[in-house]
C-alpha cells in the first residue's frame, strides 16, 4: 500500500517562496509518474506540475517559470518548489502517484499566499 505525506505548506505574502515535499513510503516508486495538484475553495482540483521516471516535466500555464518539480529517488521523494508565489495560487496541494492502474493521493497541505 503506497502511502504519500505532504509537508512544507504555510502561509506566505506575495512573492514568496515555499517549497513543498511529498514522501512515499510502501513502495519505490522511483519508476512512477508522480505529480501535484492543487484545489482551491470551489474550484475543482486542478493539475499543477508532474515528473516522470526519467525526469521529464509538464507544468500548467499558470505556474510555468515560477515552480519546479523535481524528485529524490533515493528519498522516495517529490518536491514541489514555489517561487514568485501569487493570491491565487492559494490552495490545498495534493501529492500523487500513478502505480498502474491505481492513482494514490496524499492528505495534502494548505498553502496561502497573502496580498
Amino acid at each position: 500500500q503506497v502511502q504519500l505525506v505532504e509537508s512544507g505548506g504555510g502561509l506566505v505574502q506575495a512573492g514568496g517562496s515555499l517549497r513543498l515535499s511529498c514522501a512515499a513510503s510502501g513502495s519505490s516508486l522511483s519508476r512512477n509518474v508522480m505529480g501535484w495538484y492543487r484545489q482551491a475553495p470551489g474550484s475543482q482540483r486542478e493539475s499543477v506540475a508532474r515528473i516522470s521516471s526519467g525526469g521529464s516535466t509538464f507544468y500548467a500555464d499558470s505556474v510555468k517559470g515560477r515552480f519546479t518539480i523535481s524528485r529524490d529517488n533515493a528519498k522516495n521523494t517529490v518536491y514541489l518548489e514555489m517561487n514568485s508565489l501569487k493570491p491565487e495560487d492559494t490552495a490545498v496541494y495534493y501529492c500523487n502517484a500513478v502505480v498502474g492502474p491505481s492513482i494514490y493521493w496524499g492528505q495534502g497541505t494548505q498553502v496561502t499566499v497573502s496580498s
